[in-house]
């Protein structure tokens, strides 16, 4: 028996730590495929998706070691030393068989707002993680001052004003699920009533 949309949504949890096995094609398809139906106004779809695996993952690993070089810390290293930071900055693009830039295109339609045209973009992530929970697979989204760094746009070869919303890593999970906890939702909630 399959799990309920609310059983999904309860149990999806950042999982960091994935195996380092191919995700098939098609499972990244279909993860981007529910992406693109998040809700959006004036149906301007305001996303795209850059999915690296195999050595595609070295685009954004080597725009990683790009920010970290610029870095006064880095730079003061011993040659030897700061070629070993920059390889581990290479390497977090490695954490995981599949990442998945999410991007947010924003629309030229002058009723769209750039809120909620980021919130469209943030809405699609979040149904290609609970579409990656529900078919079995670990996936964590992080973002952090690399991920809007314009060594990354440069990297993505971006053009205006596309952004990164975010970085999925995806992949078959190498830990057990985290116990989710969150504040009752009546706790959070005010109602207004006649």
């Amino acid at each position: 028996m399959s799990a309920s949309l609310e059983e999904i949504i309860r149990g999806r949890r950042s999982i960091g730590r994935v195996k380092d096995e191919p995700v098939p094609k098609e499972q990244i398809e279909k993860l981007i495929e529910a992406a693109v139906w998040a809700p959006n106004h004036f149906g301007t779809e305001p996303w795209k998706f850059i999915v690296m695996t195999g050595e595609g993952r070295r685009v954004l690993g080597q725009a990683y070691a790009d920010i970290a070089e610029e870095s006064v810390q880095i730079q003061e290293l011993p040659e030897e030393e700061r070629k070993l930071r920059l390889e581990k900055e290479v390497a977090k693009a490695y954490r995981s068989p599949v990442v998945i830039a999410a991007v947010c295109v924003p629309s030229d339609n002058p009723r769209a707002l750039l809120a909620e045209e980021l919130a469209a973009a943030h809405s699609s992530v979040q149904n290609l993680l609970l579409t990656a929970h529900a078919n079995g697979l670990g996936a964590v989204w992080r973002t952090g001052d690399p991920a809007y760094h314009p060594k990354v746009k440069q990297a993505f070869g971006f053009e205006g004003n596309e952004q990164v919303i975010g970085l999925i890593y995806i992949g078959y999970p190498d830990m057990d699920q985290p116990v989710g906890k969150r504040t009752p939702a009546a706790e959070k909630t005010v109602w207004l009533e006649g």
